[in-house]
């Protein structure tokens, strides 16, 4: 049984990984986003406060984090898609393990955030970044970034779901922006007002850019955050992911 469910999610990766191939060009918009971000809060905006050492050594690590967060419309936009033309309906009545449609979106939708997360780095690299911290450190960093995309995706594919309609998607993907940016992956909470830094410290994406900036070795970066940068996503994938799967077996009921 386990291996028809692998074999079916599998075969609903690679469904959606042929989009890449057809859709080139949203592809690479989705990979060049972040690198304009990081290249426009980097050199047009500038430092921040209350920073030691270069604003660029800062401002990466919380722009892999910040990227891990966005760009969850493509696959909010995909279930949604499906859902309207029928094919979620089709792919349901035929002898296919329960679920493959959805891991199949999310395995699809992970391998394209590897992809952004290589490229941001790259790019941080070449802008004179640096990771301090040994090659575990540094899988660790990685491994905790890929993490909380994962969190996020479920949250997002439940709340396609729950939307139901392609329009819909750029409404809740609103919601995705006050997760962002009220966060430290820009700028210290020391920085800010001190209700709005209480409100920054709490949100779990800084948390993990915080874990992020310490297992790179980051100047100046706060330790003793790697715990909570996992807790928090395993306790949004123990909410979500369940409320995904099943509203997804409640479809077409």
């Amino acid at each position: 049984m386990t291996t028809y469910a692998l074999t079916d999610s599998w075969t609903m990766t690679r469904r959606e990984l042929a989009r890449w191939g057809r859709q080139p060009v949203q592809v690479a918009v989705n990979l060049f986003f972040p690198v304009m971000l990081l290249l426009m809060f980097g050199y047009l905006i500038g430092g921040g406060r209350g920073l030691e050492g270069a604003y660029i050594g800062y401002l990466v690590p919380g722009m892999l984090a910040l990227t891990m967060a966005f760009g969850l419309e493509g696959t909010m936009i995909a279930v949604t898609q499906d859902l309207n033309k029928g094919v979620i309906d089709r792919f349901r009545s035929m002898p296919m393990a329960d679920g493959a449609v959805l891991v199949g979106r999310s395995a699809a939708d992970m391998l394209q955030s590897a992809l952004a997360l290589t490229v941001l780095i790259a790019v941080g690299y070449a802008l004179g970044w640096r990771a301090h911290g040994g090659p575990a450190a540094f899988l660790g960093a990685v491994g905790l970034l890929l993490l909380f995309r994962f969190a996020m995706l479920w949250i997002g594919i439940h709340l396609a779901l729950v939307a139901g309609k392609p329009e819909m998607v750029q409404a809740v993907q609103i919601l995705v922006w006050p997760v962002g940016f009220l966060s430290n992956a820009l700028a210290t909470p020391e920085s800010m007002p001190d209700w709005l830094g209480t409100v920054v410290e709490w949100n779990p994406m800084s948390r993990t850019a915080s874990a992020v900036r310490d297992l790179f070795g980051t100047p100046g970066a706060e330790s003793g955050h790697v715990t909570a940068a996992l807790i928090w996503p395993l306790v949004l994938l123990a909410v979500f992911f369940p409320l995904a799967v099943r509203r997804f077996a409640r479809l077409s009921r």
